[in-house]
C-alpha cells in the first residue's frame, strides 16, 4: 500500500493557491498592486459610480507613476519585461476595485498600446506609449459605431488620403475614455473600393480640431469611464500615426483581440472577488434560526459554487495566457482566449448572484457593495465582443481542430469502440 505524507511547511506563506505559478518578480508585482489598490481612497469608488468623477485621471496618473501599467511591455518603452500571466494578475487585482477602474486601466495600457507596440514606429512608441504609461496622458480605442458593434468590418467612419495626411470623418459609440482621453486609436476605411479585410486603416487620432464627445451614457454600471460617443468632422492625421499600413488594420485588430478578450476575462475575475468576500463574511455572522446561515447548506453550497468558479476561472485564465506566453498555435489561442472570455465572464456573473442571494435583501441594498458590483459585472459578456460571438469563435475554430485531429494518423478512431460499431444500416446520416 502506498503511504502518502503530507507535511506542512509553517514557513510557505502563498496568498492564493495559484501563487506557484508566478514568478517571484511576478509576485512582487502582485503585491504592488495589491498595495495600490488599498491607497485608492473609498471616496473615489463612490464618486465614479455616482459620475462626479467622469474619469478617472487621478487614478490613472498613480498608477502609471508606481509604474503598474503595461507591465509586459519592454522596459524600453516604460514597461517591465514581463508576461503574460503576469499581467493577468495584475488586472485581477486592479479589478477588485471595480469593473471601471479595471476598463480603464487596460483600455490604455494593454489595448491601445499594444497597438502600438506590436505595429508602431518608434517614434509612436515615444510619443504616446512611454508617456501614457508614466500616467501623463490617457487613451481610448475607437471600435464600435451607431450601426455596428460586432461588425468590424462594416465600419463606416472614413479616413480621405489627402497626400501628407488622412481626413476623419465618422462617429464611434460606446468609447470608454471617450471623456478624458488625449488620443485615440481609430479603424477607418481607406479603401471603399477594397474587400473588408484591406479596406480599413488605423490611425493614432490626437484630441483637438474636429473630435467632439456629443454624448455620454447614463450606464446601469461602471460609471465614471467617460463613455461617450464621438464624432469626427474633418479631421487632420498624418500619415506618420498611421499604425501599421495603409489599408492594413486587420493585423493590428487580430493581435488586439488577445489583450481585448484575456484582459477582460483576467479582471472580470478580480471585480467579482470582493462579492464572494463580502457574502462570506456576512453568512459567518449573520443569525438564524439560532446559528449562524453559514451552517445551512442551501448557504454554504453557494458559497462553495462561488469560489469554484472563481478559481476555475483563474485555471482558465493562466493555461491560456501561459499559451500566448509560449506562442502557441494562433488557431488554438484564438479558440482559448474566445473560451476564456465567455466562461469566465458568465462564471463571475454567477459567482456575484450567488453572493447577493445568500445575503438575501440587504445584498440588494447599497448598504454593501454587491449590488454595485452585480451592476457592473452585467457589462463583461457584452463588451469587448458579446459572448455569442465568443460561441461563433470557439465553434469555428473547434470544428476545424476537431477535422484536422480526425485526418491525423496518430489519432485513435473512438466511434469505432463500440460492439455494433460495423452495422452499417444504423448509421444513416441523410
Amino acid at each position: 500500500m502506498l503511504t502518502l505524507t503530507l507535511t506542512f511547511n509553517p514557513y510557505r506563506k502563498e496568498k492564493h493557491m495559484f501563487d506557484h505559478l508566478l514568478s517571484d518578480a511576478a509576485r512582487q508585482i502582485r503585491d504592488e498592486a495589491r498595495e495600490f489598490v488599498k491607497s485608492v481612497p473609498r471616496q473615489m469608488i463612490l464618486d465614479m459610480d455616482s459620475e462626479k468623477i467622469k474619469f478617472p485621471k487621478e487614478f490613472l496618473r498613480e498608477a502609471g507613476q508606481r509604474n503598474l501599467m503595461g507591465c509586459r511591455y519592454p522596459k524600453k518603452w516604460g514597461g517591465r519585461d514581463m508576461d503574460w500571466v503576469t499581467t493577468a494578475t495584475v488586472m485581477e487585482e486592479i479589478g477588485t476595485l471595480g469593473y471601471i477602474f479595471a476598463c480603464t486601466f487596460g483600455v490604455g495600457a494593454e489595448l491601445v498600446c499594444d497597438a502600438i507596440i506590436l505595429h508602431g514606429t518608434d517614434f509612436q512608441k515615444e510619443k504616446y506609449v512611454r508617456p501614457l504609461l508614466k500616467g501623463e496622458i490617457f487613451a481610448a480605442e475607437c471600435l464600435t459605431e451607431p450601426r455596428g458593434g460586432s461588425d468590424f468590418f462594416g465600419t463606416t467612419t472614413t479616413a480621405e488620403d489627402k497626400g501628407d495626411h488622412f481626413l476623419i470623418n465618422g462617429q464611434k459609440r460606446f468609447i470608454v475614455g471617450a471623456e478624458g482621453a488625449d488620443f485615440f486609436l481609430v479603424y477607418a476605411k481607406t479603401d471603399p473600393d477594397a474587400k473588408p479585410h484591406k479596406a480599413l486603416t488605423c490611425l493614432i487620432v490626437d484630441r483637438g480640431p474636429g473630435v467632439d464627445t456629443k454624448y455620454l451614457y447614463g450606464l446601469m454600471g461602471c460609471r465614471g469611464g467617460g463613455a461617450g460617443r464621438l464624432v469626427f468632422k474633418d479631421v487632420k492625421v498624418p500619415k506618420e500615426n498611421v499604425v501599421g499600413t495603409i489599408n492594413g488594420a486587420y493585423p493590428v485588430f487580430k493581435t488586439m483581440m488577445i489583450p481585448e478578450r484575456l484582459g477582460t476575462a483576467a479582471m472580470t475575475i478580480g471585480s467579482a472577488r470582493p462579492a464572494l468576500d463580502v457574502a462570506t463574511t456576512y453568512t459567518t455572522r449573520r443569525k438564524a434560526f439560532g446559528t449562524t446561515i453559514n451552517n445551512f447548506q442551501g448557504v454554504s453550497f453557494q458559497i462553495a459554487e462561488a469560489a469554484m468558479l472563481l478559481d476555475a476561472c483563474r485555471s482558465m485564465i493562466y493555461t491560456t495566457a501561459c499559451a500566448v506566453d509560449r506562442n502557441a498555435d494562433e488557431k488554438k489561442i484564438r479558440r482559448m482566449v474566445s473560451e476564456s472570455k465567455k466562461f469566465v465572464t458568465e462564471a463571475c456573473q454567477k459567482a456575484a448572484n450567488n453572493a447577493m442571494q445568500v445575503m438575501g435583501g440587504i445584498g440588494y441594498t447599497n448598504v454593501y457593495p454587491i449590488e454595485r458590483i452585480v451592476r457592473d459585472l452585467r457589462l463583461a459578456s457584452i463588451w469587448t465582443g458579446s459572448n455569442e460571438v465568443m460561441s461563433m469563435i470557439i465553434a469555428n475554430e473547434w470544428y476545424r481542430e476537431h477535422l484536422k485531429n480526425q485526418q491525423s494518423a496518430s489519432q485513435r478512431d473512438y466511434e469505432a469502440d463500440a460492439l455494433e460499431a460495423d452495422a452499417p444500416d444504423e448509421k444513416i446520416f441523410e
